[in-house]
């Protein structure tokens, strides 16, 4: 059975990414070897996967998210995030009878008048007060 996951802000080849969200990582080779062992772990070829922004950081982006996703399980399908230069602005999807909207950014103009749940990225775990895991209030994931 083919699965659904929902990823963001790997920041593949980030140095600084390490410090700013205190990733347990000594080396941005160390952590992108882990994010594609983790990523490879769980994912499946058949699966797809909604990746929501910010997927690398690197002088030449494009080309090293091609090298990347070459190693990466999945059908991805990206979601554009402020630190990238590929993907759709949002997408909308409908699950039993629900509507989600896919997004980097919660805040983006595009959110305020939508009707459903907004699955988003941007906000790492920095920000759990204001933008906690779920709010079911807000709708939002």
């Amino acid at each position: 059975m083919r699965k659904i996951y929902f990823i963001s802000d790997t920041h593949f080849n980030h140095a600084n990414i390490i410090k700013y969200c205190n990733r347990p990582f000594s080396s941005v080779e160390e952590m992108n070897k882990t994010l594609i062992k983790n990523w490879n772990n769980i994912v499946r070829d058949k699966d797809i996967v909604y990746f929501l922004g910010d997927f690398v950081l690197s002088k030449n982006k494009v080309k090293k998210a091609k090298e990347l996703i070459e190693l990466l399980n999945g059908e991805v399908i990206f979601i554009k995030g402020n630190h990238d230069k590929f993907g759709e602005k949002f997408r909308v999807i409908e699950y039993n009878g629900y509507k989600f909207m896919l997004i980097h950014n919660p805040d983006s103009s595009y959110t305020f008048n939508f009707d459903g749940w907004i699955i988003h990225g941007h906000h790492h775990a920095n920000h759990l007060d204001e933008y906690p895991f779920i709010n079911p209030k807000r709708k939002r994931v």
